[in-house]
């Protein structure tokens, strides 16, 4: 599909000489169709530098846009056809198969014509794909390559057995690398990536789901009249691996914070490796640690007030040891909460007061603190001004809960306890806004490319427009 400049990019037609005797309904009649022309291209303001101007700053706005709102442009179906486009590349060296590919990645994007018709990313993969096929001499009709899926990688073995007394311990010897997710607060999520959310998601959550274990969290207002939640129940079940431990289910709620598994039991059973899951009381009906040495993976549990926090250390190969059938996207402490469940905590930032501020209403028994005391409150326990610091000054300012101090600050030790990278025990507003540390696979490099796209499409519009 050629790409037709706009009218303001356009230089007009010179018009004929003129009459020297014109006829008088002739004149009238020019005059009636340069009065439709001119309301036609009325949009455009007129021809000239002017419309050459502004076509390029609306060139210019809209690829700042994208990039800007990369989330816009996946709302549509043409990163697919992207990603099965590179994909299959990297498998055709022959000009031939190149011509089918791109046959086939012409064919993918005319089919998300109707759903991408105003995508930025659309118009420019449309307008790429004239220009490979003229540079590669192919025609757009013939065979097309069915798009080369990336081969996704086995899944991770289970974890290595050896023989003898330690026959059910995980072994370390490969020197597996480690993940940490944390859940406090009212409530407040660190995925296993580093991300850093602070949520809504009232009611029962999966924070993890894979083949060793599930655990799920409930979460109740905080107080009457406020949308403040926390987490007052929490299960987990370890579920029966070979024969070293049965599967056991730990349950947790506000005020019963057990030392034992729901069957009485502290260990994994009556297998050989039944000390291999076991159940440590640390502090009686405040702090539990589950350690579950088979799967190299440790749990902390507390109670702090009224409400309960979270913690898990897992080597990443258990982390991602999902069942195939089995959905991910709820998934918390991998893939964070929905974007509809989040809740920007940063508009507290900058002194002003706490009703100026709050996104959410403010119950009576929340009005005991004001930004400012709730900061030199968090200060006390908090003295980095990292992300559990500004956690610890929204919980106040939602709930007027003092605990929610030791809350984060607990949160904040279990970090320093099971994450695996020192450099990494505080993070920071920037570290949010970047999404992490971590760039997580396609959907990054989506983005990332999208930029790219962007200040293409801005070249090419100011191109067209000289």
């Amino acid at each position: 599909m050629d790409f037709t400049p706009p009218v303001s990019c356009r230089t007009p037609d010179p018009d004929p000489d003129p009459d020297p005797d014109p006829d008088p309904e002739l004149i009238l009649s020019k005059r009636g169709r340069s009065r439709e022309r001119a309301q036609a291209g009325a949009g455009w303001m007129g021809m000239g530098q002017r419309g050459r101007a502004s076509a390029r700053q609306v060139c210019g706005v809209l690829a700042l846009f994208l990039s800007l709102f990369p989330s816009v442009s996946l709302q549509c179906k043409i990163l697919k056809c992207n990603s099965e486009f590179w994909a299959s590349t990297s498998h055709s060296a022959v000009e031939a198969e190149l011509c089918s590919v791109l046959r086939a990645y012409n064919s993918c994007v005319r089919r998300t014509a109707r759903s991408c018709r105003g995508d930025l990313t659309y118009h420019s993969a449309q307008h790429g794909i004239e220009d490979l096929l003229t540079q590669h001499n192919c025609s757009k009709n013939g065979p097309t390559a069915p798009p080369h899926t990336r081969t996704a990688p086995p899944p991770p073995p289970p974890p290595v057995l050896t023989n003898g007394p330690e026959a059910c311990r995980y072994d370390a010897t490969a020197t597996p690398t480690y993940s940490h997710c944390g859940f406090f607060g009212d409530p407040h999520l660190r995925t296993f990536t580093d991300d850093f959310h602070t949520c809504k998601v009232e009611g029962a959550w999966p924070l993890i789901h894979n083949k060793y274990l599930s655990v799920q969290v409930t979460n109740t207002a905080v107080v009457p009249g406020s949308m403040a939640t926390a987490t007052s129940k929490l299960t987990i079940i370890f579920k029966s691996f070979q024969a070293c431990v049965e599967q056991k289910t730990f349950h947790a709620e506000t005020d019963e914070l057990p030392a034992a598994f729901t069957d009485g039991s502290k260990n994994g059973g009556e297998g050989p490796g039944a000390k291999t899951l076991r159940v440590v009381e640390k502090v009686p009906g405040e702090h539990v640690e589950i350690q579950a040495q088979y799967i190299g993976t440790t749990v902390v549990v507390r109670q702090v007030g009224r409400y309960l926090t979270f913690a898990v250390r897992m080597p990443e190969e258990v982390v991602t040891a999902v069942e195939e059938q089995d959905k991910q996207d709820l998934y918390l402490c991998l893939h964070g909460c929905p974007s509809n469940q989040r809740i920007n905590f940063r508009k507290f930032r900058g002194g002003a007061s706490e009703s100026a501020t709050r996104t959410r209403s403010v119950p009576t028994a929340a009005r005991r603190f004001t930004y400012q005391t709730a900061k030199a409150t968090c200060k006390e326990r908090l003295p980095v001004e990292d992300l559990y610091f500004h956690s610890c000054v929204f919980d106040l300012l939602s709930s007027g809960d003092l605990n929610f101090t030791l809350a984060a600050f607990y949160a904040l030790e279990d970090v320093k306890t099971l994450h695996a990278n020192t450099n990494r025990h505080h993070i920071f507003e920037s570290d949010a806004l970047m999404g992490g540390t971590s760039l997580r696979g396609g959907v990054t490099v989506s983005v990332l490319l999208l930029h790219v796209l962007a200040v293409l499409l801005w070249y090419e519009c100011v191109l067209v427009c000289l």
